[in-house]
């Protein structure tokens, strides 16, 4: 069996288009079909209900509230029964065609996942894209785990590496990191972007800018690194200047002038400082929400309308 395992967030329009399409790609296995809706405020699980009732192979779970795309893909993965699961955004930029190629080479060429990675961002606004790929080299220069520019989400798994993934309980979650990180071998299919099929979607640039942030704090230690030698580029850089002050003053006894450059050196010493400061407690931040232990999301209502915490 293969298990389709798709977040939703206000997808109302999306649900039964997804359903259709991904149902008229030939595939060799019978097909499961986990939806968690994450907190929609539209009718996204009133589609899902119905959508439901009229089959016998789709599920669905809806949170109490919106907990993210790191939580619902957990919840899905931890509901999925399949020998294979496969994770694919509801608003088909993730092409359906494909999984039929990601299911071949694993079968027959042995890798444990079959992934995807865009090689254009046609669609998608200028500075989205600059920021993205900058990020993607960030990543490669700071972090040891491999984080394959323009991969998506949307890639197939062997029952074995979605085991090892759940292994992965941190609640402070990314999945791309985590995806590479439990290793495994993996193959890569090229894809150019694809417009949504309806609706629109919910991520804001800030959301996407933060969602960068919490990848690299998660999968690296290298800001702090940063830090450290900004503060100590700039304490050497204040003793030179020291230095270089006191003996023009003994040699030329003449008091220091220039109160305007002392106190931009004060200012820009108190910006680095609180810059360090900044990242400092964000990974401090990080460290006290994973002491507290809470659970990554709460389930409202499943198919058998039971409530649980997960």
């Amino acid at each position: 069996m293969l298990s389709v395992v798709v977040p939703c967030y206000n997808e109302e329009e999306m649900i039964k288009i997804f359903y259709n399409a991904v149902e008229n790609v030939e595939f060799p296995l019978e097909k499961e079909y986990i939806f968690i809706d994450d907190g929609s405020y539209d009718n996204t699980l009133r589609e899902l209900r119905s959508l439901s009732l009229k089959t016998n192979n789709v599920k669905y779970l809806s949170f109490s509230r919106n907990f993210g795309k790191e939580a619902a893909l957990f919840a899905g993965l931890k509901e999925s029964i399949g020998d294979y699961v496969v994770v694919m955004d509801v608003d088909l930029q993730d092409p359906p065609e494909l999984l039929t190629d990601m299911y071949s080479y694993i079968v027959k060429e042995e890798y444990d996942c079959v992934g995807t990675r865009r090689t254009t961002r046609n669609g998608e606004p200028a500075i989205r894209t600059f920021f993205a790929k900058s990020f993607y080299k960030v990543m490669s220069m700071i972090s040891e785990t491999e984080i394959v520019d323009g991969a998506r989400d949307y890639r197939m798994m062997s029952r074995q590496m979605v085991n090892s993934i759940l292994e992965v309980t941190e609640y402070n979650r990314f999945s791309k990191g985590i995806f590479s990180w439990v290793g495994y071998k993996t193959k890569y299919l090229e894809y150019e972007n694809l417009e949504r099929a309806a609706g629109n979607t919910t991520w804001s640039f800030w959301s996407l800018l933060k969602y960068s942030v919490d990848g690299i704090i998660a999968f690296s230690d290298a800001p702090l690194s940063i830090a450290s030698f900004v503060g100590l580029f700039s304490f050497i850089i204040s003793i030179l200047l020291s230095i270089i002050i006191a003996i023009r003053t003994i040699v030329f006894d003449n008091p220091t002038p220039g109160w305007t450059s002392i106190m931009v050196i004060v200012l820009a010493l108190g910006g680095l400082q609180l810059l360090c400061l900044g990242i400092l407690g964000k990974y401090v931040s990080k460290t006290f929400m994973e002491t507290k232990r809470r659970p990554l999301y709460f389930i409202k209502e499943k198919n058998d309308k039971t409530t649980i915490n997960e």
